[in-house]
């Protein structure tokens, strides 16, 4: 372990020592992604009562419930699944710029009214502190709602948390960023049941023939494939399959040039 890697762990460790000291009975948003499985296992390394919440809403796809539940059964940790309906908010519906905040105003009040009827009332979150306030207008609902975030708060970036994930030999170490089947509709064109349906199917069709790190984003009734540079040729090579499929759900399916990086 380098210096300047090992110096920052054991101040973090510090830090993070002192959070759980004072906060030792907690309720964890839980995703099962890289931060929040990664604060997961601090806690209870730090011999927290910790409790894991997972929101299950149309915006998450099946494979997010499945990495948590995998998460939690490998940490041995308490978990509850609770169920939101997003699409019964008309704002959310909408699909606003800041459609975000009032998604995550109404999950995260889901999880206080369940943690508060189970004996929690300090509420965690894995943002991190790569995560910009300014891009990411959930993170406002969140301070409203006095949620804590120590990852954020003892500093840690999203780089420094996936090396200290595979140093804990967690799965999620390398797990790519994922945001949710809503942020594949356009802002300002409102969020359907099926269109998340549709949008699910083909993602989850695409990551069964080997793809990762990409999107399906709906353009009208038309499906808008970015994925990164390296694997355009295998989709070239799965075109006609792929074609077969996704003409399922859209119109018509083209790929974007502006390729993720």
């Amino acid at each position: 372990m380098s210096s300047p890697f090992f110096a920052m762990v054991c101040c973090f460790k510090m830090k993070l020592n002192k959070f759980f000291t004072e906060n030792n009975r907690v309720a964890l948003a839980f995703s099962g992604g890289v931060d929040s499985s990664y604060l997961l296992y601090e806690a209870l390394r730090h011999g927290c009562d910790v409790r894991a919440y997972f929101v299950k809403t149309v915006f998450q796809p099946q494979f997010e419930l499945d990495d948590a539940l995998r998460m939690a059964e490998h940490l041995n940790a308490d978990i509850k699944i609770i169920e939101a309906d997003v699409l019964s908010d008309p704002t959310v519906v909408s699909n606003p710029a800041d459609r975000c905040y009032y998604c995550k105003k109404l999950i995260f009040s889901r999880i206080a009214s369940e943690a508060e009827n189970d004996g929690y009332d300090v509420i965690l979150d894995g943002t991190n502190a790569s995560d910009d306030e300014g891009d990411r207008p959930g993170i406002r609902a969140l301070r409203e709602l006095s949620v804590r975030s120590p990852l954020k708060e003892c500093g840690l970036t999203k780089s420094e948390i996936r090396n200290l994930s595979r140093e804990a030999g967690l799965f999620t170490w390398d797990k790519p960023a994922y945001a949710c089947l809503a942020t594949r509709i356009p802002t300002g064109t409102g969020i359907t049941a099926d269109k998340l349906e549709r949008t699910e199917k083909a993602e989850t069709f695409l990551a069964s023939l080997g793809f990762s790190n990409f999107r399906v984003r709906m353009v009208g009734d038309s499906a808008k494939i970015q994925l990164l540079e390296s694997q355009i040729d295998m989709l070239l090579k799965n075109r006609i399959t792929i074609l077969n499929e996704l003409l399922k759900y859209y119109d018509t399916v083209t790929l974007d040039l502006a390729v993720r990086t």
